[in-house]
């Protein structure tokens, strides 16, 4: 099935074209918009028969005119649609290699995801056109490990039988394992020889099997072993080969988001996918990133090289709403990935040695005589687990007399108070503190109480009920009750009973499941909607949920998430996504969360130290991993950015490293 944005022109005639373009840039001034709707509605090799039309019909050269008559940003764009593919990409890696300094990203970019007879089209193209020998020209400008995977990418001789050996696969997989996360130091050779040769589907099974047997996703082992733009290289090389449209998509986005726009970047792919998958493209863009890529391009881009590029594009799904297979594709694979067991591991461990007189008299000292030793404070209480603190506070009250968390509250201020006395907390007595702050006074907070709810298991939940009651002599569901309404309520009330189902997944239940979330159609008022995502995602466990959003996809093309926020709104969508991201990959939904509480101006602190208290001892480490795969910063870069004093101080200590 063709995938581009850019299909032949019903009705073509060259000379016809030719002479359209010719009177468009005639005399003073040019036709720019009579230029760019005909251009993009032809595919290459139409333009390219308009080029050889406008040389007979005029003596001149197309590529020449256009070059002198357009300005800017539009005439490269233009220009770039003139070039056969692959002198398009000869083209970009000359730019790319030319003069002082070299475009690393273009040269990643080009080489990581094309396909073997792309490469040799390319380097037949590059000697055509500049009389030089591509393969020396990037050896002449690169080094290392990062050169020679390029050159192995220019061989154009990955495998391309899809016919996989399991035994080869395991054996790959544990080779790179013992190349990298196992070997002091690292085969760098071992990676470059697999990634560079093996072939597509081979290499999707070795990174599932890779997943299992370490412990996490191959692109993290990369991280951690590789650096530089080798680390970039083969990170691009595993993402084209897990899904190119991904893989660009991510770029895409990458292009536009924040201030200035990479244009380059941007006309480059948006040319050089047109023809083959900017529909995948368009479909993974709206599934990752909550928008579509024609609405991104327009509020980025303006003039004749907005509505040039939104040609390209070939249309809005916002507005269309549609799912398509690739980004299904996408989500399966995301099911797959989050169904495979991963160790999870706090960033907090219990103390070696661990004496709680001692820690109560360095806290006593601290906060003795005037002015307060914050640093003491914060290392004590971050370098402890949660119930070493609790012996504290006995040792404290047992050796003094008095409440060590009134003395803290009492030396304390701020933003670092509310994080060290959340810390002595028990976790449930801290969930519990959360939920009444989100209920108590003029208003609800929403957000915590979806947040906190939709991702504690059924032993915290009760934990977290007898908390409440204990604090504050009332429980938690009749609050619940009493501040929320509707089917929200009915969503936050069947969580809060802590039942959930904990047993394996159960196929052919998963399969009902499915079809339930999928009905439409049904008229029955009790079987509303609402009520058939209530009654499967509050009671049924985690395995057994990730088998019927792998279920759901198969059915209908749509990632279940997809359409939770098509046809819901509200805190009602709002519950339903935040219990299916939590099932998908929780350390992702915290991650998530992080990044949107330090993102752009201003910090939300109440978010950012309630997640670093709360998931500190349970998969903070794993939650740093997440970070880092999906916004590609570190956790303790970003807080250490956007945080400040003795409050960044303890932040950084609970983080527990830079990745």
């Amino acid at each position: 099935v063709y995938r581009g944005s850019v299909k032949d022109f019903q009705g073509f005639d060259a000379n016809q074209d030719a002479e359209a373009l010719y009177n468009a840039m005639k005399g003073f001034g040019s036709d720019k918009e009579a230029i760019l709707d005909l251009i993009t509605s032809r595919s290459n090799k139409q333009r390219v028969e308009i080029c050889q039309a406008y040389k007979s019909l005029y003596g001149k050269d197309l590529i020449a005119d256009l070059k002198y008559e357009l300005t800017g940003k539009f005439e490269r764009l233009i220009v770039s649609l003139m070039r056969p593919p692959a002198y398009g990409d000869a083209k970009e890696i000359k730019d790319a290699i030319s003069g002082i300094g070299t475009d690393e990203k273009c040269l990643i970019e080009i080489l990581a995801s094309r396909s073997n007879q792309e490469i040799h089209d390319l380097v037949a193209a590059y000697k055509d056109a500049y009389e030089r020998d591509l393969e020396a020209d990037v050896v002449g400008d690169t080094s290392g490990h990062f050169k020679k995977m390029l050159v192995v990418l220019l061989q154009g001789a990955r495998e391309e039988d899809d016919v996989v050996s399991e035994d080869l696969v395991e054996q790959d997989a544990k080779d790179l394992l013992e190349a990298g996360e196992l070997k002091w130091g690292t085969d760098e050779a071992q990676f470059i020889y697999i990634l560079g040769r093996r072939s597509r589907q081979h290499l999707r099974l070795v990174f599932d099997e890779y997943l299992k047997i370490a412990g996490k996703p191959i692109e993290r082992s990369i991280r951690g072993e590789l650096s530089g733009d080798f680390e970039k290289l083969m990170l691009a090389v595993v993402k084209c080969i897990r899904s190119t449209a991904e893989y660009f998509a991510e770029r895409l986005y990458k292009a536009m988001k924040g201030l200035g726009t990479r244009d380059n970047t941007l006309i480059r792919i948006m040319v050089s996918r047109s023809e083959i998958d900017m529909l995948d493209i368009r479909e993974v863009f709206r599934t990752k990133y909550d928008k579509s890529l024609y609405n991104m391009i327009k509020e980025d881009t303006s003039g004749e090289y907005k509505k040039a590029l939104l040609k390209l594009c070939g249309g809005d799904d916002d507005a269309a709403g549609e799912f398509f297979p690739e980004a299904a594709q996408v989500a399966y694979r995301m099911w797959e990935l989050s169904a495979v067991k991963v160790e999870l591991r706090g960033t907090v461990q219990p103390a070696g040695d661990f004496n709680d007189d001692g820690d109560a008299q360095v806290l006593r000292k601290a906060m003795k005589g005037l002015g307060t030793d914050e640093g003491a404070i914060i290392e004590v209480v971050t370098k402890r687990s949660n119930a070493q603190r609790q012996q504290i506070l006995k040792a404290y009250k047992a050796h003094y007399g008095r409440d060590l968390m009134a003395d803290l509250k009492s030396e304390l201020s701020g933003s670092l108070a509310k994080l060290i006395l959340g810390l002595m907390l028990t976790p449930a007595q801290y969930d519990a503190k959360q939920l009444r702050k989100a209920v108590e006074g003029a208003g609800t907070d929403e957000s915590v109480l979806i947040e906190i709810m939709a991702t504690r298991n059924n032993q915290e939940i009760k934990a977290i009920n007898e908390a409440y009651q204990e604090a504050y002599h009332k429980s938690l569901e009749d609050d619940l009750s009493s501040d929320t309404s509707g089917h929200f309520k009915r969503i936050l009330v069947s969580l809060a009973l802590g039942n959930r189902d904990e047993g394996p997944e159960n196929l052919t239940q998963a399969h009902e499941d499915a079809k339930k979330l999928a009905d439409v159609s049904s008229n029955d008022s009790s079987d509303s909607l609402e009520t058939r995502f209530l009654s499967i995602l509050c009671t049924r466990s985690y395995p057994h949920l990730r088998r019927v959003f792998q279920e759901f996809v198969k059915m209908t093309n749509h990632d279940v998430e997809h359409a939770i926020k098509k046809r819901m709104s509200g805190d009602v969508r709002d519950a339903f996504v935040a219990i299916v991201r939590s099932v998908k990959n929780k350390p992702a939904f915290f991650a998530d969360k992080l990044y949107k509480s330090m993102k752009g101006a201003g910090t939300d602190e109440r978010t950012l130290t309630r997640i670093m208290i709360s998931r500190s001892e349970i998969d903070l480490f794993n939650i740093r991993g997440e970070f880092i795969d999906l916004f590609d910063k570190s956790l303790h870069h970003m807080i250490e950015k956007d945080t400040s004093g003795d409050y960044r101080k303890a932040l950084l200590a609970l983080c527990g490293g830079e990745d």
